[in-house]
């Protein structure tokens, strides 16, 4: 929805517009429609907005509500704000806007701290308590809005993406705990920790509290169980209950706006699924979207063959856009300088492409990402669960990118550490309220994992061109539900079993049962020829070679071979390896 930041000082010094307006210009393309700032001596905020609930002047942000003493800016939206509007105006309160926004201030006002227990939606924001003379920042159950920060003793500074703090004089050193995650688990670093040892990010289902002299509380506001229920459901139960609470998802993330929505089409199950949906929930005016990239020997760079069964059968209204591997490279640099953090993902670059040609025509769309986390849709969750060996090593086997000794390999000596990644899959297997081994891979997936990978992604591409992506399976409610799901029954017929059931008779079988597909760029993922060229040239450029963190001789061996540096998910560590340093040049170094 926007684009915010803003800094509280601690020092003597006062807040500067101009240093502000400089982190604005970071995060204006999240926010196109207007801008705003607010500065009252230590304290200060900014923001890029993005129109999508009361358009009007009214829901300008930052928001100030000067009868209650509380400054606003927020990112995201809230699904439940119209109820939440009632409830409040019946314990007395006027509203001067029709905005989530201000639903938010006045809920605040009233349920102090716990007022994010009430909020069902995505949602980052700072709150300036003036009467308490301290600073409220939340963010959402399931991270879907991303908030970075930097905290010294001068100051707790703060921003929707990491290029808006990094022009703020913060430490640009490498975190080495964030370089082996990232190395390891295909470019996830999870809160609190990012690649550069000066910036933080909030964790989801989080708020912190920092008052005017830097004290910071931290909390946990949601923590959801893998567990069965007490009183046990059927398969059958389970299934009419992910039925009606994906429908319920849906439609409320529908709802909220007062623009048009429309549905980023893959061809696969999950997003063919929302449109089926949808129809069946009455809508009629659907509108859809796809993209497709140039074939690379076998494998195919468009799922077409599968979303155009979806609109032939539901008549939408339908645009495609194909692609050449000619036009990646010399958009790739835009497409990296627009990530908050470095993604190594292929399907980014394509998240960026397909997200510039819809924002011409519509401003939020739904999109299926959280599906095959919540409801075991992956390849490698049957094999895990077949093998043996411990817990962390069943699960190492089949998701970490390379092992411990060959990190040691990649990067130089000052970067040689304990096996950072191991420990914290160790801390996440650990928590309570897990039933089963596969039991905790799901949850570590859906409440971590994704987070920090096709949620933060898909965030950050559709609103580097003002769109607003919505992730209906990624609703606290339903992956509630799924997680108290039997692994076993999500993970029959080669996983989703449920969502394969409720689409039965909804979809083309031939959708339904086609092979688990990806968001296809294969250039990024078969290197060679120009690609290969580029990536070599990143990796053994002299900015490369000053940085230390790669060994020049290990990075010798990937390029002479990229095809030998496959990952356990069949993905380039070469990409992996060249998308981080180029990540490093555009964002942190300039």
């Amino acid at each position: 929805m926007c684009g915010l930041c803003g800094q509280l000082r601690f020092d003597t010094q006062m807040v500067s517009g101009g240093e502000l307006k400089a982190m604005m210009q970071k995060i204006a393309r999240r926010g196109p429609d207007s801008s705003g700032l607010w500065v009252d001596g230590h304290i200060g905020f900014g923001h890029q907005r993005l129109a999508i609930i009361d358009l009007s002047n009214h829901a300008h942000q930052p928001m100030i509500d000067k009868n209650l003493d509380l400054v606003l800016v927020f990112n995201g939206t809230i699904y439940n704000y119209q109820v939440l509007r009632q409830d409040l105006i019946k314990q007395g309160y006027q509203f001067f806007s029709h905005s989530d926004t201000e639903v938010i201030i006045k809920a605040y006002h009233h349920w102090g701290e716990d007022c994010v227990v009430h909020l069902d939606g995505m949602f980052a924001f700072c709150i300036w308590d003036k009467t308490q003379n301290q600073l409220f920042v939340a963010r959402d159950r399931m991270g879907i809005k991303p908030l970075y920060f930097n905290l010294t003793d001068r100051a707790f500074s703060f921003a929707s993406n990491m290029q808006a703090l990094a022009m703020q004089g913060v430490d640009k050193s490498i975190n080495p705990v964030a370089l082996h995650q990232q190395l390891s688990l295909h470019g996830v670093v999870p809160a609190p920790n990012t690649i550069i040892n000066g910036v933080d990010k909030i964790k989801p289902a989080t708020t912190l509290t920092i008052n005017s002299r830097g004290r910071v509380v931290e909390r946990t506001y949601w923590q959801p169980k893998a567990t069965r229920p007490k009183e046990a459901l059927t398969g059958e139960q389970f299934i009419q209950r992910t039925h009606e609470l994906l429908t319920h998802s849906i439609l409320k993330r529908m709802n909220a706006a007062d623009v048009p929505i429309g549905v980023l089409l893959s061809g696969g199950l999950d997003s063919s699924l929302l449109v089926a949906l949808l129809r069946e929930a009455g809508h009629e005016d659907i509108r859809t979207f796809s993209i497709g990239f140039e074939d690379v020997g076998d494998e195919a760079g468009s799922e077409f063959e599968y979303s155009d069964q979806i609109v032939a059968q539901f008549k939408t209204q339908h645009k495609k856009y194909v692609i050449s591997n000619s036009q990646v490279l010399p958009r790739l640099g835009e497409a990296v300088a627009n990530m908050s953090e470095p993604m190594v993902a292929q399907d980014a670059v394509a998240f960026y492409l397909l997200s510039e040609q819809v924002s011409k025509h519509i401003k939020v769309v739904l999109s299926g990402q959280g599906a095959d986390e919540a409801f075991a849709g992956y390849f490698w969750y049957e094999r895990m669960q077949a093998q043996a060996g411990s817990e962390v090593e069943r699960f190492t086997r089949h998701y970490v990118d390379r092992s411990h000794k060959e990190y040691l390999q990649t990067v130089n000596q000052q970067y040689h550490s304990a096996n950072h990644t191991e420990t914290w899959i160790h801390h996440e297997f650990a928590k309570a309220n897990a039933d089963t081994f596969m039991d905790k891979v799901l949850r570590t997936d859906i409440t971590r994992l994704v987070v920090d990978d096709p949620i933060k992604r898909v965030d950050n591409m559709t609103m580097a061109w003002g769109l607003e992506a919505r992730v209906p399976f990624m609703d606290y409610k339903l992956v509630e539900h799924a997680l108290s799901m039997p692994p076993s029954l999500k993970m029959l017929n080669q996983g989703k079993h449920p969502l394969k059931q409720i689409a039965r008779g909804l979809l083309p079988n031939s959708v339904i049962d086609r092979k688990k597909g990806y968001f296809p760029m294969p250039a990024l993922k078969y290197v060679h020829g120009e690609f290969l060229d580029f990536m070599s040239d990143i990796l053994t450029s002299s900015k490369c070679i000053n940085r230390g963190v790669f060994n020049q001789t290990f990075i010798s061996k990937v390029i002479n071979k990229p095809q030998n540096y496959m990952t356990a998910l069949n993905g380039s560590r070469l990409w992996h390896l060249a998308l981080l340093e180029y990540w490093l040049q555009i964002n942190i170094d300039e």
